[in-house]
């Protein structure tokens, strides 16, 4: 079938689903559209700050993408890839996306058939613990094009078109969902890297997603547990590229980068007890981290807001920080902005918009030296999460070469200490 014209819900709470609007293919089959329904526009809220409630139909702003918080409820490539291979639709339109994807995908929207009951695309039951080698098996065929029988077509059905680039899956451990990410043939044992740069950023003060490494013949794989469901409820989650690109004038770039999400935080973020500034100041530990143990694939996406509080003006919550390990690329460039020198990765331009994030030059260089402190010992606590000899030492090229020791080496606080705006110096390291 080709779909057209689909129906969006909520289903926050699973057992009482709401029907949001209804969704329409445009743009000659590149975009899509949303009309909120009249009991939506009563008593619910914009799922995205360019979604205002209203009864006419709002078109996208951006080419090829469904419009606000809808598009972050379509799969990514690998998603693509898996609907492409088991599905076959007859027409691969980002409706056709949106409607295969099915009903665990990423946040608290779904995609229905139907406008008056909540009727997905049906699904296998997510595979358990034990079946993680066979769906290590499942996903290699898929990767490579091979045939696959009906039993393992209804192993993948379940949540193999889950977002994302690289292989991947959903799985049921002790009733939980959690997110199952497989060796893809890297160079370095990239699922108990991932493991070991994610509870490292733990101890620097960053909230991450829980991860545990699943042992398969031969192999790693990473379990991500999944920070948008509680218990049965799902929680409403917004990418921050979405977030972004919603207070952005159409017609005009976004500007995609941790100073706007601070910024973003301090308008719209939740406010008791201060937690907007410390998810600033998170913010800016993520970017200080991220930098320093090389992890230049942050892009838009690997960043999200979750939306706790959806009838208020304060509502958003960082979420916890996943995708967290080194490219090992030595690019010396991030994928998010930085600071004034946009993408370059150096402390001083970590350290040259700070004031965005809520905090003094002072208490910005402190959140460094910390994060400094925890990196120093990137090497130690790798190998405590049985990283391989081999796979430090590539490692270590990068985040102990030149360019980013000789960064942690050479940052001095005190120049950091009277300033009432951060020093506009270039260091040595600045291209």
């Amino acid at each position: 079938m080709k779909y057209d014209d689909l129906h969006l819900w909520s289903i926050a709470d699973p057992a009482r689903p709401r029907c949001v609007g209804r969704l329409r293919l445009v743009e000659a089959g590149k975009g899509v559209s949303l009309q909120y329904g009249a009991d939506w526009i009563s008593d619910g809220f914009p799922l995205s700050e360019d979604l205002v409630l209203t009864d006419i139909e709002q078109l996208p702003r951006w080419k090829g993408m469904a419009v606000g918080a809808v598009d972050d409820a379509r799969p990514d490539r690998w998603g693509e890839r898996v609907i492409q291979y088991l599905d076959r639709p007859a027409r691969l339109s980002l409706m056709e996306y949106l409607y295969y994807a099915g009903d665990d995908r990423f946040g608290a929207l779904g995609v229905s058939t139907s406008q008056t009951g909540y009727l997905p695309r049906p699904r296998s039951p997510l595979p358990r613990l034990e079946q993680a080698q066979q769906l290590s098996e499942v996903v290699r065929k898929v990767s490579a094009r091979a045939p696959v029988t009906s039993v393992e077509r209804r192993l993948l059905n379940a949540g193999g078109s889950f977002g994302g680039a690289k292989p991947k899956a959903l799985i049921d451990i002790g009733g939980v969902q959690w997110l199952i990410k497989f060796f893809d043939g890297e160079p370095v044992d990239v699922p108990l890297i991932e493991h070991a740069s994610m509870t490292l950023a733990q101890r620097a003060g960053i909230r991450v997603a829980e991860t545990q490494v699943l042992p398969l013949a031969g192999e790693h794989a990473l379990a991500v547990r999944r920070y948008d469901r509680d218990g049965a409820r799902r929680i409403h989650c917004i990418s921050a590229g979405t977030a972004l690109r919603a207070q952005t004038i159409a017609g005009q770039e976004p500007e995609l980068g941790y100073p706007n999400l601070a910024q973003l935080l301090r308008r719209a973020g939740v406010t008791e007890e201060d937690e907007n500034v410390s998810d600033m100041r998170e913010l800016f530990r993520r970017m200080v981290f991220n930098i320093l143990i090389d992890n230049t694939d942050d892009h838009e996406k690997n960043h999200a807001l979750m939306v706790v509080a959806p009838m208020r003006q304060g509502r958003y919550r960082l979420a916890p920080a996943y995708d967290i390990l080194p490219t090992n690329s030595g690019a010396g460039y991030q994928e998010f902005i930085v600071g004034a020198a946009q993408r370059d990765s150096t402390l001083a331009n970590a350290m040259s918009q700070c004031e965005l994030f809520g905090q003094s030059p002072a208490q910005a260089a402190a959140e460094v030296v910390r994060v400094i402190r925890v990196i120093d010992g990137w090497r130690e606590h790798f190998a405590a999460c049985g990283v391989s000899s081999a796979d430090l030492a590539s490692l270590a090229e990068r985040i102990d070469g030149d360019m980013l020791a000789g960064q942690r080496r050479a940052f001095n606080p005190a120049d950091y200490a009277k300033a009432t705006h951060a020093p506009k110096r270039r260091s040595p390291f600045d291209r």
